[in-house]
């Protein structure tokens, strides 16, 4: 089952502050959000970071003479399809956010014009006592669920591991890459603990269940650059596999754990709704 979500309002991308900045967004209302919606007074700042200015791999300024972009369509290695339909880009050459208004233009913190691809591994294993058998809530008598997480550096919000899609990556391989780098920390290991390690996640992140794939509300997202993701969930039910994994923060975290699924948990962008989606497949407490 793959969920996505054709209509929705996004919250922490008009968030008062751009992340990493003091960048102030344009006031936009829910009612405000839809390109289709008349908005005259709507005049938000074009920020792009310099930090994506001076990147060799991100997109040059839309004003580039070489910057011939092939919107809505592999472009070369780049992946500038949305899988949220065709999105419109407007008469000045700028692709326009599918979700609709965010209270910035230019692109933040993001390195390309349009869906930035990213990559969502959700590692699930269950509750179990040591004894080895199922913990369920005592409210809800379902077993509970528990899920990799890590604590980002950048925001010290609990996210799942997750992170960009390189040019001319699959999806599947950016899946594996991230998991590893972000809640095994493989280069801080040994060559040999690494080698096992990574057999490991070869052998077992096979036949991912699809949970999401279409945009994030991400606080990165801008008018003109907003993320899109995959989040596949690879589910250990006997605790054999993942669950006997060392887990140990990447370059990226400052902290890595299983973390309980709840529904009072509050994850980076839109990673609490995958968590979700991943407990109703399971049949899981929430």
């Amino acid at each position: 089952m793959c969920i996505r979500f054709l209509k929705m309002i996004h919250n922490k991308c008009r968030n008062v502050v751009y992340p990493h900045s003091s960048i102030e967004r344009f006031k936009v209302k829910d009612h405000q959000i839809s390109w289709e919606v008349k908005y005259p007074e709507y005049k938000p700042i074009n920020y792009t970071s310099e930090f994506i200015l001076n990147e060799p791999w991100a997109d040059p300024k839309i004003e580039d003479p070489c910057f011939e972009p092939n919107w809505n369509s592999l472009d070369g290695a780049v992946n500038r399809r949305s899988y949220m339909g065709d999105y419109v880009i407007n008469e000045h050459g700028y692709p326009l956010n599918p979700v609709g208004r965010t209270g910035i233009a230019g692109r933040g913190d993001l390195g390309r014009w349009g869906p930035n691809h990213a990559a969502d591994p959700i590692v699930t294993r269950w509750k179990r006592n040591n004894e080895n058998m199922l913990v369920k809530d005592e409210t809800t008598n379902k077993p509970i669920l528990q899920f990799v997480a890590i604590q980002r550096k950048d925001c010290n919000e609990w996210a799942l591991p997750g992170g960009m899609v390189d040019i001319g990556e699959k999806v599947s391989a950016t899946l594996k890459r991230e998991f590893m780098e972000e809640a095994m920390n493989l280069l801080g290991r040994s060559f040999s603990t690494r080698r096992e390690v990574e057999e490991s996640i070869n052998l077992n992140f096979t036949n991912g269940i699809d949970i999401f794939k279409g945009y994030v509300d991400d606080p990165r997202n801008t008018d003109n650059a907003w993320i899109e993701t995959v989040a596949q969930n690879f589910h250990d039910a006997d605790n054999n596999t993942f669950g006997q994994l060392p887990l140990a923060a990447g370059d990226d975290a400052c902290n890595v754990k299983w973390m309980n699924a709840d529904s009072k948990i509050c994850l980076y962008a839109s990673h609490s709704l995958f968590i979700e989606k991943t407990v109703q497949i399971h049949d899981a407490h929430w």
